[in-house]
């Protein structure tokens, strides 16, 4: 068991770095607490990794990948006119806290469930299930994907210190917008070359947009403070 749960937990920690699932958890720790978010990836990690051993182990079976893409592409489409409405308010700090306990957790569990199912981890879960023990499989790929996405989970939580948070929710909403756009071509209906071509386009707009931004909020000028008053004489 201990030899099926380190090869899983270093197959699944390799398999993870700069895959889509770092970007997403990157995209919701820019807006909320990053336990709330940690804590939904770990238990979409242990659920979809449960369904993988599932599979692997016990039943030998494929799951459906395009009807599963098309729910992943609706879910991520709508985070990004949700997110991307939220830009439009204040985005301070009490409104932020407020959301994230109470609906945030679901959203992150459901979303990452739809965008694992399919993806080249989960198949690589099931099939390290077919061969190892089914029990260490489950632990160490749940372990691998909590401390990869943990990095992202980190990295996310310094950048939203370091920039508006305006910033980081139309951020957030273009990351959504390409996540869904892309599993909506690639995965759901299989237009390889339009996938690559729109999100590359939209990608590109983006950060020049991005760049843009950064550089008029750094060269705005710093509000002015007004002369302070003399204290009165105490003597």
């Amino acid at each position: 068991m201990l030899a099926a749960t380190l090869v899983s937990l270093g197959v699944v920690f390799l398999a993870e770095l700069g895959d889509k699932s770092q970007l997403m958890t990157m995209t919701y720790a820019l807006r909320y607490r990053w336990w709330v978010v940690l804590s939904g990836v770990a238990i979409a990690s242990f659920l979809v990794h449960g369904v993988s051993v599932t599979i692997g182990h016990f039943l030998g079976m494929t799951l459906p990948e395009r009807p599963i893409a098309l729910g992943a592409a609706i879910v991520f489409l709508l985070f990004a006119i949700w997110t991307w409405r939220e830009s439009r308010d204040n985005g301070d700090e009490e409104v932020r806290t407020a959301v994230a306990p109470r609906h945030v957790l679901l959203a992150i569990v459901s979303s990452f469930v739809l965008a694992e199912l399919g993806d080249k981890t989960m198949l690589a879960t099931v099939a390290l299930a077919s061969d190892y023990n089914w029990a260490g499989v489950w632990i160490g790929a749940t372990l691998g994907m909590v401390l990869a996405d943990g990095v992202a989970v980190a990295v996310g939580v310094v950048l939203h210190k370091q920039l508006p948070e305006r910033f980081l929710h139309r951020a957030a909403a273009v990351l959504f917008l390409l996540f869904g756009l892309w599993m909506l071509f690639n995965g759901a209906l299989g237009w390889h070359l339009a996938a690559i071509a729109i999100t590359a386009a939209i990608a590109a707009v983006a950060v020049i947009a991005g760049v843009v931004a950064v550089i008029r909020l750094r060269r705005a000028p710093a509000p002015e403070v007004g002369p302070m008053e003399p204290s009165p004489d105490r003597s």
